[in-house]
């Protein structure tokens, strides 16, 4: 088959698919997928004819090892669908545990979502199907679904920072009951590289974590802060004046002019105006600060710049720095701890004043768990009280949305 006639197959197969949207709508074409099956498997459903070949890759099969610039990661595996004598390709999964999965299928080498699933998450540039499987109450399915619970607030807010000379977009979670007048303790959780002020609240789902969590007594109610991390952007891309550029994986998302200080060095403005906007418990003991991968970076820094202003803090599969200069693949951050006394002196006065929890998590197959050991050992050797939390898996939301859950339980007690 020549070039122009595969673009014509895959092209064809695309149309068939979005027509079967259509016909789904309008003309009663009863195709769903994907369908939850009674024996906790999974079955994923494509009506593309023309195709010649269409597989599925998503987070419930099992990885593959892929090789950056950035090391070594999971990536999602694939499987092949079958096409049935009416055209419609099929694929059913293994038994899946509870969770959030997601997933894009594959025609003739072409990347697609599912065109009749709804749900759909975005990841720095990338849009995934999405579906939640689950199978009693509490578990990690359950908790990442929106139950029939009082439900907090999920806002848009523009702030000021004069720090960085602009105003900028955060997302503030207000769990239930807030407006009843009490003052409440504040949570910053802090998004990774490419992320904006979205993902937590999208990728991550935390509005549905903590208002189970809160519902169910696990948690103590909180407000959420979700600020942009990115310190030369306002807000995320397409939702600020810069217009609809394509954002990238680190911090270089949108406009090209360096920002005027660092996000570490810009947070107290974060921290001020949430105090003089919403009802807080303005004191150390009543703030927590934590973050995925850049977030857990931020935060690293954040303890040893304020040390009296936050009293918990969390680092989830974090990227580790000593300076402005990030290199992640450097696996000699613990010799650069030794040598670096100004570090060793933020870390003396931060555990001198005895926060209540420097809690560090990290998945085991994680590219950056070699520099958070070397973390762990300085903190070993000079007796510098910390908590730790191991799990399976790599640089993925999955394990952060399980950071967040475990680390949330953990606050304001």
């Amino acid at each position: 088959m020549n070039k122009k006639l595969i673009i014509t197959a895959v092209l064809v197969s695309i149309i068939g698919t979005s027509c079967m949207a259509q016909e789904k709508l309008f003309n009663g074409t009863n195709i769903q997928s994907p369908v939850k099956n009674a024996d906790e498997t999974v079955t994923f459903n494509l009506y593309a004819p023309q195709a010649q070949k269409v597989s599925v890759s998503g987070d419930f099969l099992p990885t593959i090892k892929m090789q950056t610039s950035r090391g070594e990661y999971d990536a999602p595996g694939s499987a092949q669908l079958v096409k049935n004598e009416k055209g419609q390709w099929s694929y059913t999964t293994t038994v899946l545990p509870s969770e959030l999965y997601s997933y894009t299928f594959n025609v003739d080498g072409l990347n697609i979502n599912d065109p009749n699933n709804i749900y759909m998450n975005r990841d720095i540039t990338t849009y995934s199907s999405i579906f939640i499987t689950t199978k009693e109450k509490g578990d990690k399915g359950d908790l990442y679904s929106v139950n029939d619970v009082p439900h907090g607030d999920v806002a848009k807010v523009w702030y000021s920072s004069p720090t960085l000379k602009m105003n900028r977009r955060m997302t503030v979670y207000t769990p239930a009951g807030y407006d009843k007048g009490k003052a409440y303790p504040v949570l910053y959780l802090l998004h990774g590289a490419g992320g904006d002020e979205n993902a937590w609240s999208e990728l991550g789902r935390t509005a549905q974590i903590m208002d189970n969590l809160i519902a169910t007594g696990k948690a103590k109610p909180m407000i959420v802060v979700m600020p942009n991390g990115n310190p030369n952007c306002q807000a995320a891309p397409g939702e600020w004046s810069f217009g609809m550029y394509t954002p990238s994986f680190m911090g270089n998302t949108g406009p090209t002019a360096p920002a005027a200080a660092s996000m570490e060095e810009s947070f107290m403005d974060i921290v001020k105006y949430v105090d003089s906007h919403y009802k807080t418990i303005k004191s150390r003991e009543e703030r927590a600060v934590c973050g995925l991968s850049m977030g857990g970076g931020q935060t690293f820094s954040i303890s040893r710049l304020y040390p009296m202003d936050f009293s918990y803090y969390g680092l989830f599969s974090a990227g580790l720095h000593l300076n402005k200069d990030i290199n992640l693949k450097d696996s000699s951050i613990y010799y650069q701890m030794k040598a670096d006394n100004v570090y060793q002196e933020q870390m003396k006065k931060l555990f001198k004043s005895n926060p209540k929890l420097y809690w560090i998590a990290i998945g085991k197959s994680d590219f950056l768990y070699k520099a958070n050991a070397d973390l762990r050992k300085f903190l070993d050797e000079n007796h510098y009280p910390y908590e730790y939390m191991e799990t399976d898996g790599g640089h993925i939301w999955r394990n952060w949305r399980i950071y967040l859950a475990t680390f949330a339980q953990k606050l304001f007690k």
